[in-house]
């Protein structure tokens, strides 16, 4: 294909050059080709759309038109998304290099169902209610206000579901949005912005721009943004809420994870073998709530890691534009590298390659999915979000020993439970220190449901109710009542 080269930003309502020469190459990961060249804005383009989004936050009407107005434009920014939905998947599939047999339904379709989540949730919820106070002779309205300004930072590993999962909830309470997406899927973010466009925000209201890495810490660290909502890792988050603190600025932080698989004593063979599409299958390994360290009874433990390693066998790898591929390739040559390394610095730990453990082709960034056998939690391979296709099988003794094995890490994203016995799993499920747990079924993102973590994992939540109120504040105003 012919290169594409990207010279605009969105700001203010249109698609205007960038001012800087510098540009960003995208990097199709399934052949290594140049795929694409954008702008690399630094920090007089950033300083550019926030300065339009906090014109349209101070000035513009978005901010106090009614919930259902708000909603009558994000139902056509999700109209408008729809009829991009091929482009939008074949984009993920070209920039991310996810299969796209999962990518309809995962990350284009389960995206835009934020959208509508939203616009029906602007509709319906009362962002004003009346209380009477217990003190003074007075009603007071407590009215949940828009936050301001949102910087909306997002991965290349949920192009368009990180994206929207925070833009539409930011614009449902009345926010102006900056949207930077990440370096290496940024094509996504031009498609958003031209569904943007035809939705017809007022201008100032949606922002998009493709920044450096300068451009990027003065998005976050700028003092005309009020809220920073991102997903990434924990030491990137880190700093975030660093610079947001110096100024007491709001931070959602959605981060990594180190999720833990139980497998129940009692679990028959075909849960066992979907606990290994949850650990290898999903975005090929590289997503935050992959179950990585598959906790096995002991009595079963040789058992599980053959059926595992089965399954691992059988996964197809390779072009990702294939509708029968299953497992596509890493994100960098750099990312391969660095699976590739977890792996071998497991193997002289001690633990055994039961299935996979190296690279594939000659072309494209690869991994065979990977099955680690004899694995401890102590090893680093247990302990480190590998972020590859790569599950490890972790025996345990009792329950008791597999709920330690599992709360023994920094993280606390999600985990799962896998049994015959629902009432049981979810008594264990119960006792897990995550953001979700899941019971014998695969993962998902619901628009409905709060999704994020405890410790490392982040801060706050995003959909459900609890993602609209994290771009609210709260305000109280009291009025005398007639004497």
């Amino acid at each position: 294909m012919d290169l594409v080269r990207k010279e605009d930003i969105y700001v203010g309502g249109s698609f205007e050059p960038a001012t800087t020469d510098t540009r960003s190459r995208v990097i199709n990961p399934a052949n290594g080709a140049v795929i694409a060249e954008v702008p690399a804005a630094g920090i007089v383009d950033v300083d550019r759309v926030v300065a339009a989004a906090r014109t349209a936050f101070d000035s513009g009407p978005w901010p106090q038109l009614s919930g259902a107005e708000r909603a009558d434009v994000l139902e056509r920014f999700a109209a408008a998304l729809v009829e991009r939905t091929p482009e939008l998947a074949a984009t993920v599939t070209m920039e991310a290099g996810f299969p796209t047999a999962f990518v309809g339904d995962v990350h284009i379709r389960n995206a835009i169902a934020f959208v509508r989540y939203y616009a029906t949730l602007a509709r319906s919820e009362p962002f004003e209610e009346v209380r009477g106070s217990a003190v003074a002779h007075a009603d007071v309205r407590v009215r949940r206000c828009p936050v301001g300004v949102v910087a909306a930072l997002v991965p290349w590993n949920i192009p368009l579901l990180g994206a929207l999962s925070k833009i539409a909830p930011a614009l449902a309470a009345g926010c102006t949005v900056v949207y930077k997406p990440s370096p290496e899927t940024p094509l996504i973010a031009y498609l958003v912005a031209e569904a943007a466009q035809k939705a017809a925000f007022p201008p100032g209201v949606f922002n998009m721009v493709t920044a450096s890495l300068k451009g990027s810490e003065r998005l976050t660290a700028h003092p005309d943004v009020d809220m920073v909502g991102f997903t990434g890792s924990t030491d990137v988050g880190r700093r975030i809420a660093q610079a947001c603190a110096a100024d007491f600025r709001r931070h959602a932080l959605e981060l990594g994870g180190n999720a833990a698989a139980i497998v129940l004593d009692d679990a028959p063979a075909d849960l066992i073998a979907g606990v290994a599409t949850t650990g290898l299958a999903i975005n090929s390994g590289q997503a935050c709530i992959a179950q990585r360290r598959v906790l096995a009874p002991r009595g079963r433990y040789n058992e599980i890691v053959e059926i595992l390693a089965s399954v691992a066998k059988s996964l197809p790898v390779g072009n990702p534009s294939d509708p029968t591929t299953v497992i596509g390739p890493m994100i960098t040559a750099e990312h391969r590298d660095q699976v590739l390394n977890h792996i071998d610095s497991a193997r002289a730990a001690g633990a055994v390659v039961a299935a996979g453990g190296r690279s594939v082709g000659e072309k494209g960034f690869f991994v065979e999915p990977t099955v680690l056998a004899n694995v401890t939690n102590d090893m680093d391979a247990a302990r480190k979000e590998v972020f590859g296709p790569v599950v490890c099988v972790i025996a345990y003794d009792t329950i008791e020993d597999a709920i330690a094995i599992a709360r023994d890490t920094e993280y606390g994203l999600s985990s799962s439970v896998w049994s015959s016995e629902l009432g049981n799993a979810e008594s264990i499920g119960r006792k897990l220190r995550v953001g979700s747990v899941y019971i014998n079924q695969t993962l998902t993102l619901d628009p409905a449901v709060p999704f994020g973590g405890f410790g490392h994992s982040g801060v706050g939540r995003e959909l459900g109710p609890e993602g609209l109120d994290a771009y609210c504040e709260i305000q109280s105003i009291f009025v005398p009542r007639a004497l």
